[in-house]
């Protein structure tokens, strides 16, 4: 009898326990694994023509990341990305996710899936600097992802808002005084 799919598709991931501060990916080298985080938060950046750190992306669990582009193309990541809590991972490697597309149905259909999800959350974001204020994103992200706000530095919340940590207290306090006065 053979293998269940979703067995089978387990078979080629490895679980990793993996400490705070710890690189996933650097910027300039290639991703050689994709990651499904089980538990933990990591944060992806880039550095501005400044040389300041801008957060692009926090990941907590349950989520899969990955620079895709640099992960696909096997070509060096624009971003870093690092964990900002312990975190256990499930490890998969460039050649078995390559033979598990061509070879497992379902891998791919669960591909394609990630790959949209992605999508959204990318059209979400960007769409959001256009429409929302700074506070209205803030409260979005305290909304859908509260252990980033109770877990993670000001200064790094405050650069994925796009706004300077002293506009971020200024937006908390705000929300904080709207929230006692109710």
């Amino acid at each position: 009898m053979p293998m269940p799919k979703a067995n089978l598709i387990a078979s080629y991931f490895e679980k990793e326990v993996i400490g705070n501060g710890v690189f996933l990916i650097k910027e300039g080298k290639t991703s050689k694994k994709s990651y499904f985080l089980e538990s933990g938060i990591v944060r992806s950046y880039i550095y501005d023509r400044n040389g300041d750190e801008i957060t692009t992306r926090f990941y907590s669990s349950p989520d899969f990341l990955n620079d895709y582009l640099s992960f696909f193309k096997q070509k060096p990541s624009e971003e870093n990305y690092e964990t900002q809590t312990a975190c256990t991972v499930w490890t998969i490697n460039h050649e078995n996710v390559q033979y598990c597309f061509h070879n497992i149905p379902e891998f791919r259909e669960w591909g394609r899936m990630l790959l949209t999800l992605n999508y959204v959350d990318i059209y979400n974001r960007m769409l959001s600097f256009h429409k929302y204020t700074a506070k209205e994103r803030y409260l979005e992200l305290l909304k859908n992802k509260p252990e980033i706000v109770s877990q993670i530095p000001l200064k790094y919340i405050a650069t994925y808002l796009g706004v300077t940590k002293h506009s971020l207290s200024r937006i908390r306090k705000e929300i904080t005084l709207s929230d006692s006065s109710m």
